[in-house]
């Protein structure tokens, strides 16, 4: 979707402004919200697509005027209820007042390491061959769902060069929304900049992008 989280090629938002020696929590409660978001996506209840499309909706307000884990944290609230698993008024309180879903999977102290150390592997096998090599001509398609992608609206209708075959992954367009997995290839494809940026480009600038098959079309 055309979210506030899709700001690439957006201006008026400054320059980026890295810290130096930047920490990996600026306050105690952000390690709290980290934790909780790991172990809401661990009850079974949700995927990581649908866990993003979440976070893109929220109002853009709202979104914009947030932290990072504050919007991880107004997501896990969302995703909590939809699942069944607190009620708006639990969260407002604070506290539990009915009994919720029985989750899948509980993820205990002792299984961090290993949960985080295995990770969540999303490569898929597909039984076609890929559509595209690399040297191909493609154009990106030009689409606005109201719904998950992963295509940035800066590289939308334009035309770039395949530059790898990644390999084949759950495709998250779908996934987000309980269509299933679906894997895709996955291509790695290059833009140069004036396909991008337009006039007064930086003529030796280019940008990369992972898309997904369905998202390109041969020239």
């Amino acid at each position: 979707m055309n979210g506030p989280h899709d700001l690439g090629g957006q201006m008026g938002f400054g320059p980026v402004a890295p810290e130096t020696n930047e920490p990996y929590f600026h306050a105690e409660w952000e390690k709290r919200a980290l934790g909780l978001t790991l172990s809401g996506g661990a009850l079974g209840a949700w995927n990581i697509d649908e866990s993003r499309h979440t976070r893109e909706s929220i109002p853009p307000a709202e979104y914009l005027g947030a932290s990072y884990y504050e919007i991880w944290t107004r997501a896990l609230e969302v995703l909590l209820e939809r699942h069944g698993f607190v009620t708006s008024g639990e969260i407002d309180a604070g506290r539990k007042q009915v009994d919720g879903a029985t989750p899948k999977r509980i993820l205990k102290a002792d299984m961090v390491a290993g949960v985080l150390a295995k990770g969540g592997p999303c490569d898929r096998p597909v039984a076609t061959p890929p559509r595209f090599a690399a040297g191909d001509k493609v154009r990106t398609r030009n689409f606005n769902p109201t719904t998950h992608t992963r295509l940035p609206r800066y590289a939308r209708a334009k035309s770039g060069v395949v530059e790898a075959v990644q390999g084949s992954f759950v495709f998250p367009d779908d996934n987000a929304h309980g269509k299933g997995e679906n894997p895709q290839w996955v291509y790695t494809v290059v833009f140069d900049g004036g396909e991008i940026w337009g006039e007064g480009a930086d003529p030796t600038l280019s940008v990369s992008i992972d898309a997904w098959e369905s998202y390109l079309e041969p020239v």
